[in-house]
């Protein structure tokens, strides 16, 4: 019996040093308190993000600023004096007459459009109504618009068939007092014309006029 435990004992010592060298011959994996690697943020679009942010694109922020300036359409209080009249024609968004005063033979009117050209070179058409008569201009801001009211005397005449807002029949002694508001696609166009007399007694109303001007 002892022989036998004395082998048994060399037996189980050589199995305790087997199982410790294959334990030191195959290391454990190092161990970490790290959690999966973060996922990157998305990078937002540069059209938010300020202009010194690295991930902004040239030319985001000017497209975004390049957007049309000006109304697309215009709001305005009439005199009451003025009477509201059928437009003569599908240009006009609205035409009003200006009852004339002692001495002249007939009203004055006002007329409503929009159309794209440019501020100058309406005044100039409108100049050439009037003989390239030259015209006195000035800039108004009524509630934050781009505007310029043009005051023009002389002969009015169209030069054509009426079309460009003129009498086919030379006019003595008219007056032109208009307001265009400038827009980046197109203007609007207030246009009074008349008697002299008549459409200097209707400066005070037109000014009113223009200040009441607002984007809609």
């Amino acid at each position: 019996m002892t022989r036998l435990h004395t082998i048994l004992g060399i037996l189980a010592i050589g199995g305790a040093g087997a199982l410790a060298a294959c334990s030191k011959s195959t290391p454990e994996p190092e161990k970490t308190n790290e959690g999966p690697a973060p996922v990157p943020a998305p990078v937002p679009s540069s059209a938010a993000l300020p202009s010194n942010d690295p991930h902004a694109r040239p030319g985001a922020h000017a497209s975004a600023a390049a957007a049309p300036a000006g109304p697309d359409d215009i709001g305005w209080e009439a005199p009451k004096a003025w009477q509201s009249v059928p437009n003569a024609n599908t240009m006009r968004k609205a035409t009003y007459k200006i009852p004339k005063v002692p001495g002249d033979a007939e009203d004055a009117e006002l007329t409503v459009s929009a159309a794209a050209g440019g501020v100058d070179a309406n005044i100039k058409r409108w100049a050439g109504q009037f003989g390239n008569a030259e015209p006195k201009t000035d800039k108004r801001k009524p509630n934050g618009l781009d505007v310029t009211v043009v005051e023009i005397k002389g002969t009015f005449a169209s030069g054509g068939m009426g079309m460009m807002g003129g009498p086919t029949t030379p006019k003595e002694n008219f007056m032109l007092l208009g307001a265009v508001v400038d827009g980046a696609d197109r203007q609007h166009f207030f246009k009074m014309t008349g008697p002299e007399k008549t459409v200097s007694a209707a400066k005070k109303d037109f000014d009113a006029f223009v200040a009441s001007f607002r984007a809609k």
